[in-house]
Formats: structure tokens, C-alpha cells, sequence
């Protein structure tokens, strides 16, 4: 069972002034598809930012405009459209036009003195879609119902309990369409949606065909993997989430694919404040192996300046595992994406997983989730349930636990995010390219520790004085122990618990401290559940872990 979109045609072949050697006839015959790439952008006009998207910027250090917030020339964009041709779309970040024109007026571009390339936006095949529907009845004496198992897999149950549901995060979604009448949409936090396709704000089907096609299917049942709240049915990872909606497939056979509206998605987005995007999409067919570098397909290119721009971008692997191509499919090969593998129930790797490693030797998948048999909405209905199997499913959890991680430490770059999701995966210790760094653990990687730089060289040359085991057990009720090794003599150490606003609590140990060990146990059934700080200060050292109180 597959539904990763997956791009299959011919491969492109190149001449050496134009490549348009290849360029495959659409519905209207004799029209093609390309991007026009330009020599220089427009230095006087700048795009404008949502504030949210500002105040990421800000988090990742990025102060002043960037050159990919610079938009294209106009004036290259009027001499364009001069000539007679269809403009689809426009890319700031890539510097490229997305036009629909004969052959004749390609060339006549491609001779312009400021077009720098012109490449051909290819065509896919939709693979055959197998189903598992279940009719499940609405259950609200259960809080997940049959959605337990991949939230659980993911250790995401966890952070639930504390309180961190992706509250505070924003998150693009880029896919065929959203129908969002299921009872599990009716808290969505949905804040803008765009359709890519038709040009309107409507995601859902829309013409004639995309309602004969279902073309909002896939859409439909990914977001709800990742956002649907149904308590006794489908919770997702990141139900209190904002939601930007992008529709950007075109969901029929033998159709133009629009691999540009994922550039001019992944564009809206982020200058409306993403945090994270997720996609189940990908191409790879007119590519060759040694493409995979990261840094050759444009929705590569364009999550790589997402990445700069401070957004964690997600994206299935590909379900190429079992098939001739092997390998993850674009963009899951660029460098700072992270790839989703599939498993089933058991943790075992799907055979439809697309494996590593890229090109340049880089492992892939970064980390898997649920992707067998993973429980969604069945679209277009107000309450039934469905099972559906892909990397498709796997990528919406994974985003989904990466909006938790962020709602948790709001303070984190999209880079830590990653890092500690890939550190503290099952099998981070032997990543390979089946598994990648294994499957994620929510709750560890909320708690994920960062290798701290030493302020100053002289503390290369001093020993630590203090080493303090992590607290055990975490998550507890009512009790946790607390083990702190003294390696010399303290005039004073501080151990105190503190809740989340940094308000000390409780005081476990306030003394001096010879060499040694000290025991220590905090019971906290006085207290509510949630996450507490565990706090330890001592003549120039400090240390602190979050431990959780479930009840």
C-alpha cells in the first residue's frame, strides 16, 4: 500500500545551449512547461514578511533582508510575458520564472541577454492507490482510540501529558488538497490556505476533474496523521498547531506536474511565518543517482533556503524501497531536510522505504516513523476512520513531533530541533541507510542536551566538579532519585526543583559537599502533573534537566 506522489517519466537529456531537448507536449498539444532562470534579481524590491516570520528570523539570527527575499525584475518578468507566453509561477528565492509556451518562444527566451538557463518542468504518472478502509465508530471513552500506536511509538504521549501539543508553532503543508469537514478538523487552528493550482484560497476540489480524481484525498488524510483531534478515534501529534495550507499537486494521470508550486509554496510560507513545513511529495525520475547531492533539483534548493531562513523542513523519504530507483527521492536528499523513513507496529523497516545514501554519501532516511497501516480521516465523510500505509504517513508524525519538541523549547533553533530528534532516535548510536538514525523518541528529544561551549579557554583545563546522573525514573509518580558525584570539596551546593516560569518549589539540598556521592529523592505528590525543572548550582557550575510528574 503506497501513496507517496512520486514523479515517474523519462529522463531529461540536455543540449548544450537549451534543455529543451526532452520537453514532453501537454493537454494543449504543442505547450511546454519550463523554468526560466535570470541573471539578476530586483535590488529595489523586497518582499513582505508576516511578523511571525520576523520574529523566527530574529531567533536564528537573521536580522536584515536576505538576497532570497529579493524579488524577480519586473521588468524581465513584463518582457516575458511580451513575448505571449503563460506565466505559472514566480520563484524570489530561485530567481526563475515558471512559464507555459511553444517551442518557438521558449527559444526566443532562451536568446534574451539575461536569461541564464532554461529547464523543463516534467510530467508523472500516478501509481496505483490500495486502500484499507475501517468503519470505526465513534469511541470518546478512549483518548487516542486506534490511534495510540503511532503516537506511542514516537513517544509522544508523553510530552501530551505535560502539556505541549504544538501550541506556538506554525506549520506549512504542502499536498493535493484539504477537505476539512471531518469532525477531526473542527478545532484546526487553520490560519491561511492557498491552492496553487486554481489560484484562490479554496483547498478543498474544486473543478469537475479534481472531484472526479478526489483530487483532496491524499491531503486529507496526511494533515490528519499530524492535526486531527477526535478523542476516542485520531489525535495527532500537533493538534494545537497553526496550520498554513498549501495545495500544490495536481492528482490525475498523465498531467504537467507542477514541481514549481512547491517553490512558490515552500515561498509563501515561510514569509508567512512557518516554523516547520511537511510533505509527502517527491520526484526523482528525470534524475540520475548522481543527482542526489542536495543541491540540483529546485524543491532541493528551495528547502536548503527555507533551512538558511530558519525553517525545520520535513518530507517523506519516498516509497522507491521495493522498486528499480531504491533511493529517497527529491527534495529528501537535500542537506538540511529531515527524511522520513516508514515501519510498521513492530519498528520494522518498511519495504517500500526508500533507503541512502545520497549521491555524496550522506545517510538517509534522518529518522522513521509509523508508516504501515498508520490510522487517518477516510476524506470526504464527517466521522469515518481509515488505515493507510507510506512514507506519506510517516513524514505528517514526524513533523508533528518536531512542532511538539518546538512547542517545548521555543527557544531552539530549527537546526537544534533536528539535531536532537536524530540524537536521541533508536538508533542514533548506529545510523544506517535503511533506518537512518532510527525511530524518533518525542519525549527524549525534548529533553535532548546540547554539547555547551566553554566561555573561555581556561575551562578547557579544568576537570568538572560536579557529575549529576539523569534523574530516574523520568516520567515518575509519585517519586524520582536524584544521584549527584562530587569529584572535590564544595563550599556550597544548591539543589532545588523549580516549575517552568523558573519559581523555586521545593528545596532538596542546600549544604556544603566533600568528595563523594549524594542520594537524593524528591516525592512530589503534593504537586500537579506536568514538567518540573530539576536545578543544581555549585562555586561556578549549574546544571538543570526537565522531569516529568505523570499521575
Amino acid at each position: 500500500m503506497k501513496l507517496f506522489l512520486i514523479i515517474t517519466t523519462i529522463s531529461i537529456l540536455s543540449a548544450s545551449e537549451i534543455r529543451t531537448n526532452d520537453l514532453e507536449p501537454g493537454r494543449r498539444g504543442n505547450q511546454y512547461r519550463v523554468w526560466v532562470y535570470f541573471d539578476k534579481k530586483d535590488s529595489n524590491s523586497i518582499v513582505s514578511l508576516d511578523q511571525t516570520s520576523i520574529k523566527r528570523r530574529i531567533k536564528h539570527n537573521i536580522f536584515k533582508p536576505t538576497k532570497h527575499d529579493y524579488n524577480v525584475k519586473k521588468l524581465y518578468i513584463n518582457e516575458i510575458q511580451k513575448i505571449g507566453v503563460k506565466v505559472n509561477n514566480q520563484s524570489r528565492w530561485l530567481n526563475a520564472l515558471s512559464i507555459t509556451a511553444d517551442l518557438e518562444k521558449i527559444k526566443l527566451i532562451n536568446n534574451l541577454p539575461y536569461v541564464k538557463k532554461i529547464e523543463p518542468i516534467k510530467r508523472h504518472i500516478k501509481k496505483n492507490i490500495k486502500e484499507v478502509l475501517i468503519e470505526s465508530p465513534i469511541n470518546r471513552n478512549i483518548d487516542y482510540g486506534p490511534s495510540a500506536d503511532q503516537i506511542e511509538q514516537i513517544n509522544c504521549h508523553v510530552p501530551h501529558i505535560a502539556g505541549y501539543y504544538g501550541q506556538g508553532v506554525r506549520v506549512l503543508y504542502l499536498d493535493t488538497g484539504y477537505e476539512l469537514g471531518h469532525e477531526a478538523y473542527d478545532s484546526l487552528n487553520l490560519i491561511a490556505q492557498y491552492d496553487f493550482i486554481n489560484n484562490d484560497q479554496n483547498t478543498a476540489n474544486e473543478t469537475d476533474q479534481e472531484i472526479l480524481e478526489n483530487q483532496d484525498d491524499h491531503g486529507t488524510i496526511c494533515l490528519s496523521v499530524m492535526a486531527g483531534y477526535a478523542p476516542g478515534n485520531l489525535i495527532g501529534p500537533a493538534f494545537k498547531s497553526e496550520y498554513l495550507l498549501a495545495k500544490t499537486e495536481i492528482d490525475a494521470e498523465e498531467i504537467y506536474q507542477e514541481v514549481d508550486n512547491y517553490v512558490a509554496a515552500i515561498e509563501w510560507g515561510e514569509a508567512l511565518g512557518a516554523d516547520i513545513t511537511c510533505a509527502s511529495l517527491g520526484y526523482y525520475d528525470w534524475y540520475e543517482y548522481s543527482d542526489l547531492d542536495g543541491n540540483t533539483a529546485a524543491t532541493s534548493i528551495a528547502v536548503d533556503i527555507a533551512s538558511s531562513l530558519g525553517v525545520l523542513c520535513v518530507n517523506s523519504a519516498g516509497n522507491e524501497g521495493d522498486d528499480p530507483w531504491y533511493y529517497v527521492c527529491t527534495p529528501a536528499d537535500a542537506d538540511s531536510i529531515l527524511a522520513v523513513g516508514a515501519v510498521d507496529d513492530e519498528g520494522a523497516i518498511a519495504n517500500f522505504s526508500s533507503r541512502g545514501p545520497t549521491y555524496d554519501g550522506r545517510i538517509k532516511p534522518e529518522v522513521c516513523a509509523r508508516g504501515v497501516s498508520t490510522y487517518c480521516v477516510r476524506s470526504n465523510t464527517e466521522n469515518i476512520y481509515r488505515t493507510a500505509s507510506g512514507t506519506s504517513f510517516s513524514a505528517p508524525l514526524a513533523a508533528g513531533a518536531a512542532a511538539v519538541i518546538m512547542s517545548a523549547n521555543p527557544d531552539w533553533t530549527n537546526m537544534e530541533v533536528r539535531e536532537a530528534m536524530m540524537m536521541t532516535a533508536s538508533r542514533s548510536s548506529t545510523p544506517d541507510n535503511v533506518y537512518g538514525y532510527g525511530i524518533l523518541n518525542t519525549w527524549a528529544a525534548i529533553n535532548y542536551q546540547f554539547n555547551a561551549e566553554t566561555e573561555n579557554e581556561d575551562d578547557l583545563l579544568l576537570p568538572p566538579s560536579v557529575s549529576i546522573n539523569k534523574a530516574y525514573p523520568n516520567p515518575f509518580n509519585p517519586a524520582t532519585s536524584i544521584t549527584i558525584k562530587s569529584l572535590s570539596s564544595l563550599q556550597v551546593i544548591l539543589v532545588g526543583i523549580y516549575n517552568l516560569n523558573g519559581q523555586l518549589l521545593e528545596t532538596l539540598y542546600y549544604d556544603d559537599l566533600n568528595v563523594g556521592t549524594l542520594n537524593l529523592v524528591w516525592n512530589a505528590d503534593r504537586y500537579s502533573s506536568g514538567i518540573y525543572i530539576l536545578g543544581v548550582f555549585w562555586p561556578n557550575g549549574k546544571n538543570s534537566q526537565k522531569i516529568t510528574l505523570i499521575k
